[in-house]
């Protein structure tokens, strides 16, 4: 890796430590390997959202020409959001693309996704079915994504209704990942959610 990257990795890695947003728990960065070009962060979901209470890892590459190109984030943990795949938990945000400037630090990155899933860009969509959701049913889409909150990212209990769905379908010999998927994409219908999970 170059060194200019490095030597900004490093850096900033010690800003990231003494901030107040570390300080208070909100955000957090450590190292996966020892050549600083890849990090592991973490954001706690924000207040007032359905995310609130969860904790959600990022997985952090640093390209060699950092900070004059953005890093690669996505998100390990899964959750429901209309700019993050439910899939991949690749990420639709203008400053990890055409928008990064080197002035921007990973400080910026973490507090932008934390910002994000507080307020969603529906009308630029990573996911469009939870986009879709989003905008034809908010209720819904509220309530999905406490329930992802709350099983991936160890958010508070949501909703015992979807566990047992869930549970039930499970109890049909499908896999727990793909039940909660198509359940959601589905707007927890059980019938069309087994027609999902029959035809993939």
């Amino acid at each position: 890796m170059a060194n200019i990257a490095v030597q900004r990795i490093k850096r900033e890695f010690k800003e990231m430590l003494k901030s107040e947003e570390t300080n208070k728990n909100q955000i957090k960065i450590d190292l996966v390997d020892e050549n600083f070009t890849e990090l592991r962060g973490e954001i706690a979901g924000p207040p007032d959202t359905p995310y609130e209470g969860g904790r959600y890892q990022l997985e952090i590459k640093i390209p060699e020409t950092y900070p004059f190109r953005p890093p690669k984030v996505r998100f390990i943990t899964k959750v429901w959001h209309p700019n993050i795949s439910s899939v991949t938990g690749a990420i639709c945000l203008d400053i990890l693309k055409d928008q990064w400037a080197a002035t921007m630090t990973l400080r910026t990155v973490l507090l932008s996704l934390q910002a994000l899933l507080a307020a969603a860009e529906p009308d630029d969509p990573q996911d469009a079915v939870v986009a879709n959701q989003y905008k034809q049913n908010p209720e819904m889409f509220q309530q999905t994504a406490r329930f992802w909150a709350h099983v991936y990212a160890g958010a508070p209990a949501s909703s015992s209704e979807y566990a047992k769905k869930i549970e039930n379908l499970c109890a049909m010999g499908f896999d727990r990942n793909a039940v909660i998927v198509a359940l959601s994409s589905k707007s927890w219908d059980v019938e069309t959610a087994v027609e999902l999970l029959l035809s993939n």
